[in-house]
Parts: structure tokens; C-alpha cells; sequence
């Protein structure tokens, strides 16, 4: 029997956080599908349902799927549900997948779906004996998925462009009305995102968690780090600016000052709930203090840069991208492949193996951080206000800032001196 003639339905569903172009992959797999005689059955809230015993959805057709490769969010929505809490549930989801006559299984998400898509594959087969395949299509607006040659994950490059455009008005309106503004910017472990969005629109800094390079995070030398800016900003009769910050400078703060953010929540995957932590609160209050010693009160306006970018309908690049990664994923399921994750590169379907993405001791993939040493974060650094190395010998800079300060150069240079190493 032909090899394609053994996937009679194809089960698909959505899990964690949106991304534009969700809905695109969702598309190419449906059309695909039908263009090699298979059903697809359209799975609603990620694994949710399935670890219950229960299977809700729709079965996708053609005319189902129409145009909704242009829309964002996701037909199949999407949840956070982690089957492998327990054997049990586990044991749920391929038991419903069989039963409901599914034989292969497409997955739409990041790190945490793609632990969970290739341990009910491994239930299936090594636990239970069954022959349901299986593949990931990663996806994830913090592009910190390790994806090979530095290839993005879909919905990044819209999630850019749509919050450089936000940032680009916040820039405008700082610039009218004299004021900050601290925008915060989805990314919970690298600073792709906030980078990204930072350099497209010139924003004054943007700080990043690869700055610290492993080491703890403390909040007073972030905040150490946006005074100085601020106060360069004031010796050019500028009391107006935009700071870029990637929320996984929140994530990877030092315990210590973490103790001290009220209300922390985390999610089904232990994560720390950063949209519901009153981050930019503290950091306002704390540089509001650092100005208020020196006699300078400045305005400082606080945003979140978030659930906007997750839902925008996907860019060309973005649609083009997810089509092609659809349909690369029913073609790899057709020719007998399983437990993969499908990726392009150089215009060709290259499948890469759970194993080798997934590590056995975490559970999760290898987060993709910003090399600081590439050309695109060293341009980025160039445009920033801030205090580097090459001011060590400005002492005009300095004569300004202690006199904005109060402070002789002796003792502006003790205080902020060690942001210059």
C-alpha cells in the first residue's frame, strides 16, 4: 500500500501564546491535506480537551479555511494545557486521537507545545503501541526558538513591524508633549523582540537580557542605566525620550529584588505571569526617587507592548512563510514522517528530530539569545543615549552632568562610573 494511503485524518490544534500566521498554517495544512485525499480535524484550545477524553473541534475544509491565511489570532484558538503533568493524561489525549479516528497529529506552538506534542507522540508509541505520527510547527513572536542560520520563527517579523510602528508614535508624542515613556516589550527570555523593535524605531535605549550575559539582573543598575540616559538626554535640552525594555530583563532579575514585586502569579508551566507584574511601577517609582534626589522631576509614562502584537493580521513575509511551512508539514507526514520539527532553510523542507531540539533534562528547547557581538546588535548599540566605554574620556559630558547633578565629576563618576566598564 502507498504510504500515503496510511493517514486517513489529520488531527491539528494551537498551543500557547497567538502569533500572526497561526491561521496561515492552519490554511496549508487543510489545503494540502485535501489536495492528498485526507481529512483534517480541526482541534479547539490546544491539548485542553484531549487530556480530558474529550475531542472538540471541526473538521476543516477548503471552504472552512477560505481566506483566513490574511487574519490573525487562530480559528482552533489556543491554550496553555500541559499533558505532561501526569501518564494519565497523556494517556487521554492518544486514546481520543485514536478513537476519533486521528492518525497524525500537527502542532502549532513553541518550546512548551513542542515538549507536549513529542511526549504524547512518545506515550503513543513506546507506552501504548500506537502508530499516531506526529509534527511540530514552531512558532513564537519572541523568536528565541533555536531554529538553525538564524532563521526567524513565524510571526516575529510582524510582531516587529507592527510594535516599531507603535513605538514610532510613542517617539512622536514624547518628542510633543516632553515626557518618557517606559514600553515594555513581550520576549520572556531573549530580547529579540524588544531589539527589533527598539532599532526600527530609534528608540532612545533598549535594554535587553543579554546585556548581563548570565549574570543576575539587579534593578538598581537598570535603573542606574535609564537615569544616566536621561540625565544625557537633559544636557541636550531634551527632557523627553522612549525606553525599549524586553520583559525577560523582569524574568531574570536577581531573586532578591523578584522578593520584592507583589502578586506574582505563574502559569500551567511555572512561568512567571510577566503581563499581570507591576514591573514598570517599581521601575518608575525607583528612578522617580534617583531624579527627585537631585532636585529633577521629569515626566515618565508607562506601556506594555504585548497582546497587540500577537493577533495582527501577518505580514507578506510572515503569510508566504506559514504556507510554506504547512504544507511542508502534511508532506512530511505523507512520506512516513513523525516526532520531527519542520523548518525551511534555503527554500528546502528540513525536518529536524524532537530529540535533537528538545533537551531531555529541561523538558524545553535551547532559548535563541541576541549575539551581542553580531553586527546587528553593535549598530543598535551605536544609535543608544547611554553611558559606554568612549565617554570615559569626555570630560565635558561629565562637567554637564555634575552640574545637573549637584555632584563634582569625582562623585558623578563613583556613583555611575562602573556602567562605563
Amino acid at each position: 500500500m502507498d504510504v500515503k494511503n496510511k493517514i486517513g485524518r489529520i488531527g491539528i490544534l494551537v498551543g500557547g501564546g497567538s502569533a500572526p500566521g497561526i491561521n496561515s498554517v492552519i490554511h496549508a495544512v487543510t489545503m494540502e491535506a485535501y489536495r492528498n485525499h485526507c481529512t483534517v480535524m480541526g482541534i479547539y484550545d490546544g491539548f485542553k480537551h484531549l487530556m480530558e477524553g474529550n475531542l472538540i473541534g471541526i473538521e476543516l475544509t477548503p471552504e472552512i479555511v477560505g481566506y483566513i491565511y490574511l487574519e490573525g489570532g487562530s480559528i482552533l484558538h489556543s491554550a496553555r494545557a500541559n499533558p505532561t503533568k501526569s501518564p494519565e493524561a497523556l494517556r487521554q489525549c492518544v486514546t481520543t486521537l485514536k478513537d476519533a479516528g486521528i492518525d497524525a497529529l500537527v502542532s502549532i506552538g513553541g518550546d512548551d507545545t513542542v515538549y507536549s506534542a513529542s511526549q504524547v507522540a512518545r506515550y503513543a508509541q513506546e507506552i501504548m503501541g500506537v502508530d499516531l505520527r506526529s509534527v511540530h510547527v514552531p512558532k513564537t513572536i519572541d523568536n528565541d526558538l533555536p531554529l538553525p542560520g538564524d532563521i526567524p520563527t513565524f510571526g516575529y517579523e510582524t510582531a516587529r513591524e507592527v510594535g516599531t510602528r507603535l513605538v514610532m508614535n510613542l517617539k512622536r508624542d514624547s518628542s510633543t508633549m516632553r515626557h518618557w515613556f517606559l514600553v515594555l516589550s513581550m520576549g520572556r527570555n531573549a530580547g529579540h523582540l524588544a531589539l527589533g523593535v527598539g532599532q526600527g524605531a530609534t528608540s532612545t535605549i533598549t535594554l535587553i537580557p543579554e546585556e548581563w550575559s548570565g549574570r543576575e539582573i539587579r534593578l538598581h543598575e537598570v535603573v542606574d542605566i535609564l537615569v544616566t540616559t536621561m540625565l544625557m538626554r537633559l544636557t541636550e535640552g531634551k527632557p523627553y525620550g522612549v525606553v525599549v525594555l524586553a520583559e525577560g530583563i523582569l524574568e531574570n532579575l536577581s531573586r532578591e529584588d523578584l522578593n520584592t514585586l507583589s502578586h506574582v502569579e505563574r502559569d500551567e508551566h511555572g512561568h512567571i505571569r510577566l503581563p499581570d507584574v507591576n514591573f514598570l511601577d517599581i521601575l518608575k517609582d525607583e528612578i522617580d526617587k534617583e531624579l527627585a534626589g537631585y532636585g529633577i522631576r521629569l515626566k515618565i509614562v508607562k506601556h506594555i507592548l504585548g497582546y497587540e502584537l500577537r493577533c495582527a493580521p501577518p505580514c507578506a513575509l510572515d503569510i508566504e512563510y506559514t504556507r510554506g511551512l504547512g504544507g511542508a508539514a502534511v508532506e512530511f507526514l505523507l512520506n512516513g514522517g513523525t516526532s520531527a520539527i519542520i523548518t525551511l532553510q534555503q527554500g528546502q523542507m528540513v525536518p529536524i528530530p524532537y530529540q535533537d531540539m528538545i533537551k531531555q533534562e529541561t523538558g524545553r528547547t535551547e532559548v535563541r539569545m541576541v549575539d551581542r557581538n553580531s553586527y546587528r546588535y553593535t549598530t543598535a548599540y551605536k544609535f543608544m543615549t547611554r553611558l559606554k566605554p568612549e565617554h570615559n574620556a569626555d570630560n565635558l559630558l561629565f562637567e554637564k552632568l555634575a552640574e545637573l547633578t549637584h555632584l563634582t565629576v569625582k562623585q558623578f563618576k563613583e556613583r555611575y562610573g562602573y556602567l562605563m566598564k
